[in-house]
C-alpha cells in the first residue's frame, strides 16, 4: 500500500514539475519580427515567409490565421523555435559562406507567430 502511494506522489510531482520546465525553456526564447512575402507551405498548417535577402521562415501559430494573409507582405512577431539549434545552423551558414560552399543559405529557421500585420495585399517581384 505505502508502495503505490509513494508513486502516486511521484507522479503527481512529476505531472507538476514537467510543465514548469517547458515554461521556462519558452520564457528564454528568442522573439524575432520580420517582414516578407507570405506563402502556403506543404504542411496543413504551415506557411513560408520569404523576406527581402531572400531567406526563408518557416511559419506556425495555434492562435492566429495565417490564411487570410497568403500572397501578402506580412509584418510577423514571434518565437523562434529551438534557438539554440537556430544560432549553431547560423554560425555553421556562415563558415560555408566563408568556404563558398553555401548550398542553402536562405533557410533560417522556425517561428511561432504571436502576431500577424499585413503591410501590403501583394507581394514584390
Amino acid at each position: 500500500m505505502r508502495n503505490k502511494w509513494l508513486l502516486s506522489v511521484a507522479a503527481v510531482s512529476t505531472l507538476l514539475v514537467v510543465p514548469a520546465i517547458g515554461y521556462a525553456q519558452d520564457k528564454g526564447a528568442e522573439v524575432r519580427t520580420l517582414t516578407g512575402c507570405l506563402s502556403k507551405a506543404e504542411g496543413a498548417h504551415e506557411y513560408k515567409l520569404t523576406t527581402e535577402n531572400g531567406s526563408t521562415w518557416e511559419l506556425h501559430s495555434k492562435t492566429l490565421k495565417l490564411s487570410p494573409h497568403t500572397g501578402h507582405t506580412v509584418n510577423v512577431t514571434g518565437k523562434v523555435r529551438a534557438a539554440d539549434l537556430h544560432e549553431a545552423k547560423e554560425k555553421v551558414k556562415d563558415e560555408m559562406k566563408e568556404h563558398g560552399t553555401d548550398k542553402d543559405a536562405t533557410e533560417h529557421g522556425h517561428l511561432n507567430v504571436t502576431n500577424v500585420k499585413m503591410v501590403s495585399d501583394s507581394c514584390k517581384k
